[in-house]
C-alpha cells in the first residue's frame, strides 16, 4: 500500500461494508461541547438544515438531531447507510448521494458537517458542492477526531494499530484541512479542540479496533489482532476491566466568502 496515496482515492464508497456493525457498536460518540460549538451563535436548531456529509451509521447525524436540527444524511455506503437507517430518529432523512455530488438543491442548507469524514473527499470539487448547497448565511463544520498519544495508554494503541495496518502511519488530519485554509470559495474561521475519552471493556476495544477500515479482515491478521489487544487490555486495564482511550476532537468552522 502506498501511504502516500490521497484517502478518497482508496475506494472510500466501499471499504468500511464489512465494519458497519462495529462501527455504530463502538465508534465513540462526540462530546457535547463539539455540537454545542458548531450550532453556537447560529439560529435556533428547530430552524436549521443541516446536511451530515459522509454520515457513514448516523453517530452525528442523531446529535445533531436530538438538538432539534433537521438533518440530510447523506452516506454512499450502502452497509453504513442501512445501518444508520436501522437506528435512525426523527428529523433525520438518508440519502444515497456523495459529497461531490449530494443533488441537494442550491443555497438550501444552513450548516454543512463532516465528522471523521472530509479526508475521504475529493477537496477541490467537494468544496465546490459545498458551496452550492451552503446558504450565503451559513456555515462549515469538519470535525476530526485525534488520538491523544500524550496519553501512555492511547499511544500504545496507535502504535499496535499502526502495526496491524501494516505500520501506516497516523493519519495527519490537520493536513487534511488545508482546501479548505486556502479555498476560495470559504473563509477559515478557526480551529476549536476539545477534550474526551472512552471508556473500553475488552470486547469494546476489539469492536473498536475492527471499526477501522485500514486493518484487514483477514482471519490470520484478525487472530494476532485479538491476542495483542487482550496483551493490551491486561496491560492497562484498571481493577473494573476498563481502559481509556483520550482523544481530541478538533472542530474547523468556515463560512463562505
Amino acid at each position: 500500500m502506498n501511504f502516500t496515496t490521497p484517502l478518497y482515492k482508496l475506494n472510500p464508497l466501499t471499504r468500511f461494508s464489512d465494519k458497519a456493525e462495529n462501527y455504530t457498536k463502538y465508534r465513540p460518540i462526540y462530546p457535547t461541547a463539539v455540537i454545542d460549538k458548531i450550532l453556537e451563535n447560529l439560529t435556533s436548531p428547530t430552524q436549521i438544515v443541516a446536511a451530515d456529509i459522509g454520515a457513514g451509521t448516523g453517530i452525528s447525524a442523531r446529535l445533531l438531531a436530538s438538538r432539534g436540527v433537521n438533518v440530510i444524511a447523506i452516506e454512499p455506503n450502502p452497509a453504513m447507510r442501512n445501518v444508520g437507517i436501522k437506528d435512525t430518529v426523527s428529523l433525520i432523512e438518508w440519502k444515497d448521494r456523495t459529497a461531490e455530488a449530494t443533488n441537494l438543491p442550491e443555497a438550501s442548507v444552513d450548516l454543512i458537517t463532516c465528522f471523521q469524514a472530509f479526508h475521504w473527499f475529493k477537496p477541490e470539487s467537494t468544496l465546490l458542492e459545498f458551496r452550492r448547497i451552503l446558504k450565503s448565511q451559513g456555515r462549515l463544520a469538519i470535525v476530526f477526531q485525534d488520538l491523544n498519544r500524550d496519553d501512555e495508554f492511547t499511544k500504545v494503541y496507535g502504535e499496535l494499530i499502526s502495526q496491524a495496518a501494516n505500520n501506516r502511519p497516523p493519519t495527519d488530519f490537520s493536513s487534511k484541512i488545508e482546501p479548505v485554509r486556502k479555498s476560495s470559495e470559504f473563509k477559515y474561521i478557526d480551529c476549536y479542540q476539545f477534550p474526551d475519552k472512552q471508556q473500553l471493556d475488552l470486547s469494546s476495544l476489539i469492536g473498536l479496533v475492527k471499526s477501522i477500515s485500514f486493518i484487514s479482515s483477514e482471519e490470520r491478521v484478525q487472530k494476532q489482532l485479538v491476542a495483542d489487544l487482550e496483551n493490551l487490555h491486561q496491560r492497562f486495564c484498571n481493577q473494573e476491566g476498563f481502559v481509556y482511550l483520550v482523544y481530541c476532537n478538533n472542530v474547523h468552522l468556515a463560512s463562505i466568502l
